[in-house]
C-alpha cells in the first residue's frame, strides 16, 4: 500500500501546502524571500525553489522553522503517544520493543 493512499494527499500537495504557510509567515514578519532566506541561513535559490514548487531539504526546513519560532512542531512530530491511565502505560510496557520489522514486501 502507497503512503499516499493512506493520507489521502500527494507528498506533493502536502510539501505546496508547508511552503504556502512558510510564506504567508514570512509575509507577517514583512520579510523579502532574500532576507528570510539570508535570516535562515538558506541559499535564496533553495528557498525561493521552496515557495514556487514545494521543494526544500528537511535541513533547510527545520533552519526557517528555526527563524518562524516553529521547531517545537517538529519535536512533536513521530512522537509517542501521550497515555491517558497508568493502565496503557503498563500495557504498552509490556509489549516487546523490537529492533527490527519482518514483513520485507
Amino acid at each position: 500500500m502507497d503512503i499516499s493512499t493512506v493520507i489521502n494527499q500527494a507528498p506533493e500537495s502536502i510539501s505546496k501546502e508547508l511552503a504556502r504557510r512558510v510564506k504567508s509567515l514570512r509575509l507577517e514578519r514583512n520579510l523579502t524571500q532574500q532576507a528570510f532566506a539570508k535570516r535562515a541561513g538558506v541559499g535564496y535559490d533553495a528557498y525561493r525553489r521552496f515557495e514556487n514548487r514545494g521543494e526544500i531539504t528537511l535541513k533547510n526546513l527545520l533552519l526557517c522553522a528555526v527563524v518562524l519560532d516553529c521547531l517545537d512542531d517538529f519535536n512533536r512530530l513521530f512522537a509517542r503517544k501521550s497515555y491517558e491511565s497508568i493502565d496503557q502505560l503498563l500495557q504498552a510496557n509490556q509489549i516487546k520493543q523490537r529492533k527490527r520489522g519482518t514483513i520485507n514486501e
